[in-house]
């Protein structure tokens, strides 16, 4: 279903460094870009309310050049920081279409201070910033259903991590090694993430920036393994956990490489519990599937997505879109694509040169009447960038149809997604 046989490298959008202007909330408070002297309450208040690690993550962006302390943004009473969020530079590749995307991360308030909408100025200044960036789309892991309120909705499946219950056979004397990744290793690293992503449909990888952050990273480590001198495998490793071990983001050149990253695991880890998490359909990463627990998954985890603006989205992927209905053989020489949120439209002319840029209209509750398809506005992010595909979500949702299924089946097929964040979604 990939669109695209391999995956280009992805880059980040400029950095802007000018802070966006402080505003004024109720109450007195301020709502400014954050700056070197809030580092200190910023830490104690991410760690307060979240974890302690995170005061570490929060100073490797804000002091990173290609993030810096304009990507953070506080909330202050008078002298004290009580409120903070941070909007990272991500890149979403759909098919061969690289979309330029934000995420929020790093979001804390005092107990002293909610319920006063201080999140609800943050995320407003995330997206106003996002915008400024010319990101199309932002992704998040959130806590289940907030982030909604914000215009966010699910859409990417999580995949579940899987316990190992056969140990992995002990590593051969002489046989690769399994070390913790160095910058020098960086390269090898980035390689082996794209080649593994290649295969799925939508991908977001690690930014040049992030395996920087990565490498001071404390709630995970990157690891690799070591062959006749070259980096063959790598996977991001937690910490013992009340005994347990997570292998997320695993990728290998072969299995045999596969095989060594979990031997050395486990022997690194004795007697830990260690769970994995499956890269379905990469070849290598597949790898040891015969050592895990294959239950099915108990209960969905997804992440967020959110559309600002249907129609910048749509015109983005339009290339993308008319390779899907060439590869179909779907001829509409008179004929326009029209997509309904039923509180707005979007029409897509069809011309001798392809799909024309999109004109959005009005309220259009029947697109049925004229072979349309009608998608509910919180389904979007789903049709786009999720496993149901229109097909599918067509079967789950009453508001998801289409006038012409063969023309919007070939539109929107079911998406495989491999999604790398700052933080491991377990």
């Amino acid at each position: 279903m990939n669109d695209s046989p391999a995956a280009a490298r992805p880059t980040n959008p400029p950095t802007a460094e000018d802070p966006a202007p402080p505003r004024t909330l109720p109450g007195g408070l301020v709502l400014r870009t954050a700056g070197p002297a809030d580092l200190e309450q910023i830490g104690e208040l991410l760690a307060r309310r979240g974890d302690a690690v995170d005061a570490l993550d929060h100073r490797l962006v804000v002091e990173d050049p290609e993030a810096g302390w304009a990507s953070c943004a506080v909330v202050v009473d008078g002298d004290r920081v009580v409120s903070t969020a941070t909007l990272l530079d991500e890149v979403v590749r759909i098919g061969d279409v690289h979309l330029p995307a934000g995420q929020v991360e790093l979001v804390a308030t005092d107990r002293a201070y909610e319920g006063r909408g201080l999140v609800r100025a943050l995320m407003e200044w995330a997206h106003e910033r996002s915008a400024a960036r010319g990101h199309v789309v932002q992704v998040m892991i959130g806590i289940p259903y907030f982030y909604r309120l914000f215009g966010y909705e699910y859409a990417i499946d999580i995949p579940p991590a899987r316990t190992v219950r056969t140990p992995p056979p002990g590593a051969v004397h002489g046989g690769p090694v399994l070390r913790a990744a160095l910058p020098a290793d960086v390269p090898a690293l980035a390689d082996l993430q794209a080649a593994a992503q290649g295969g799925f449909d939508v991908a977001i990888g690690h930014p040049a920036a992030r395996w920087r952050w990565l490498l001071g990273h404390e709630a995970s480590s990157l690891w690799v393994v070591e062959r006749d001198g070259a980096v063959v495998a790598s996977g991001r490793i937690t910490p013992p956990d009340a005994g347990g071990v997570l292998v997320a983001e695993a990728s290998a050149v072969d299995a045999a490489a596969a095989h060594a990253l979990l031997r050395g695991v486990a022997a690194r880890r004795p007697g830990a519990e260690i769970s994995v998490v499956p890269r379905a359909g990469t070849g290598p990463a597949d790898a040891g599937q015969e050592w895990v627990d294959a239950t099915p998954q108990g209960r969905a985890e997804q992440y967020y997505v959110r559309i600002p603006d249907p129609a910048a989205l749509l015109d983005r992927l339009r290339p993308l879109l008319e390779r899907r209905l060439a590869a179909a053989g779907i001829d509409r020489p008179d004929r326009a694509v029209v997509i309904s949120t039923f509180g707005a439209h979007y029409r897509l002319p069809v011309t001798a040169d392809g799909l024309g840029p999109v004109v959005t209209g009005g309220t259009m509750q029947s697109p049925g009447a004229v072979r349309g398809a009608a998608v509910a506005p919180d389904q979007l992010p789903a049709l786009l960038f999720g496993p149901h595909g229109l097909a599918g979500l067509t079967k789950l949702r009453p508001d998801v149809y289409a006038g012409d299924r063969t023309l919007f089946d070939a539109l929107f097929p079911p998406r495989r997604a491999d999604v790398l964040s700052y933080y491991l979604p377990y």
